[in-house]
């Protein structure tokens, strides 16, 4: 029952992308864990996956419809990709898996992805849910601005297996000075290069269920391409304040399941 729950989530992880250009690792992380009972190292190898190929195609309607800033995305991306590359390849090999003990209660490292990345999306759901306009007219990018968020946000992808959409959509508006609708666009152009690039970093081409992990992009897929097209019908100022608060449903039932543990 709860693999059919997460075949159905999975589809939602494409709707997300496709219609808000950012949220399938935050439903993707948490749907192989607790419902496909992945490990959570290991699942953040398939959410990057997952939500990079996934991207990669909703990106195309975004590009068929001019809604993508190549400009912006190349000067965000490239920081971004070099950082997650490192990130997973090193970093991730360097910390143990017991990281300290905080009465009687040992925090492991995948306790800790998780916790962080929990953290990290309440953060996100503050700056999407105040009610900071979002800019209708294009305006010059703040280059450095850009390059030490793209960065910022390869680091956190490879961390936690994240594409980084619930940071790189915010990040867009504030200092990319985008609509919400080709912050969408540019923000799954970044996504499928960080998350693919980042997959690679660390892939286990021996330890993974490559029939599994095809089969959930798949339908993640399907889902894009509906999102895609819904979003072409919704009101750009709609969709800021409504994933703001999507990623701070998704944020609470993380904190409540791991602290509960």
């Amino acid at each position: 029952m709860m693999e059919i729950i997460g075949y159905i989530a999975s589809i939602g992880i494409g709707i997300s992308l496709g219609l808000i250009g950012g949220g399938g690792s935050i439903l993707t992380v948490p749907v192989l864990v607790y419902l496909f009972h992945v490990e959570p190292l290991l699942a953040t190898s398939y959410s990057l996956f997952v939500v990079g190929s996934t991207s990669m195609v909703g990106a195309i309607p975004y590009f068929k419809n001019k809604l993508i800033d190549f400009r912006t995305a190349l000067y965000f991306g490239i920081p971004s990709i070099i950082t997650v590359f490192l990130t997973r390849h090193y970093l991730i090999n360097a910390i143990p898996d017991n990281l300290f003990e905080v009465g009687g209660i040992v925090v492991t490292k995948n306790m800790a992805i998780m916790l962080f990345f929990a953290l990290l999306m309440l953060f996100a759901s503050y700056n999407m849910i105040k009610s900071k306009e979002i800019p209708q007219e294009e305006k010059p990018s703040r280059i450095i601005p850009l390059l030490i968020q793209g960065a910022a946000v390869g680091l956190i992808s490879g961390l936690v297996g994240a594409g980084g959409g619930f940071l790189i959509i915010p990040a867009l508006i504030i200092f990319g000075q985008m609509t919400m609708k080709k912050a969408v666009g540019t923000s799954l152009l970044i996504i499928s290069a960080n998350s693919l690039i980042g997959f690679l970093g660390k892939m286990d081409v021996e330890g993974m269920n490559w029939g599994f992990m095809l089969g959930i992009s798949g339908i993640a897929i399907v889902g894009i391409l509906i999102g895609a097209r819904m979003s072409q019908r919704i009101d750009g100022k709609k969709l800021k304040p409504a994933f703001g608060w999507f990623v701070l449903a998704m944020a609470t039932l993380i904190l409540l399941q791991e602290l509960s543990k």
